[in-house]
């Protein structure tokens, strides 16, 4: 019996992995972040193949660090998890984050079709669990950035609006994000043309403007995220590729 369940997960990994036709399991993405002119940290996006309740997902783990001489007055240590169901929807989002003193953990399980979250706050467990309304297709922070990458390139022409429903923390936000034009970016590898994308986002709590950030994707099969900036209230922050391993296109920079 247990071989037959380990054949029936592999039968169901190779299928499932036609989600995303252009990410491999296996995939690392390394950025560094810069706030202002020093380097604040790194940040680092993997895939893999994971096992929750006995069923098979997309798994994607996101890590930031401060580091230097910000970690020196300001420690960061974010880990943020998603379990992507072969559909490509989250299933099982984790935020768990230490920022100073600031502490957060939060465990997000979404039902889409009931389109619900059930949430529970790990950090307070005074604070009790509850079911929170979402909308339809919502996506959490982490899957949002493969879902956009899994899109067609019809979808990625330049002047498209595209729509999403995020979940950040305890609430979700609808975003639109504009296909600005394409521009070839510097990186420490060369030059590559990109894809600029513009999310419109919430101003005033933590971004500068509506349209405070800018992202900067690969414009060929990967849409591997090249850089991102934005705006905050105070200041500015950017992140810039710094290693790429376990793609399944080559990522082609020109020196």
């Amino acid at each position: 019996m247990k071989k037959l369940l380990l054949l029936f997960s592999m039968v169901v990994f190779a299928l499932s992995s036609a989600q995303y036709d252009n990410i491999n399991a296996g995939e690392s993405l390394t950025y560094r972040i810069h706030y202002g002119f020093l380097t604040a940290g790194s940040a680092t996006l993997t895939t893999s193949n994971a096992t929750l309740n006995n069923k098979p997902y997309f798994y994607v783990k996101g890590v930031g660090q401060t580091s230097g001489a910000v970690k020196a007055f300001f420690k960061v240590n974010d880990v943020y998890e998603s379990y992507i169901n072969l559909y490509g929807q989250p299933y099982f989002y984790v935020r768990n984050v230490a920022e100073g003193s600031y502490r957060q953990h939060l465990q997000s399980t979404f039902n889409h079709v009931n389109q619900t979250v059930y949430l529970v706050d790990k950090k307070n467990t005074d604070r009790p669990a509850k079911t929170i309304n979402t909308a339809k297709s919502v996506q959490d922070m982490l899957s949002s950035f493969y879902y956009l990458r899994n899109l067609d390139d019809d979808q990625l022409k330049v002047g498209n609006v595209i729509k999403m429903n995020v979940w950040i923390d305890d609430e979700m936000f609808p975003f639109q994000l504009r296909i600005a034009g394409t521009e070839n970016v510097s990186t420490k590898f060369g030059k590559i043309n990109c894809l600029k994308i513009i999310p419109s986002v919430m101003s005033g709590r933590v971004f500068k403007e509506k349209e405070g950030v800018t992202l900067w994707v690969s414009n060929d099969k990967n849409r591997v995220p090249i850089l991102i900036k934005a705006e905050l209230t105070v200041g500015a922050i950017k992140a810039s590729i710094d290693k790429i391993a376990g793609t399944k296109y080559p990522v082609n920079f020109q020196k």
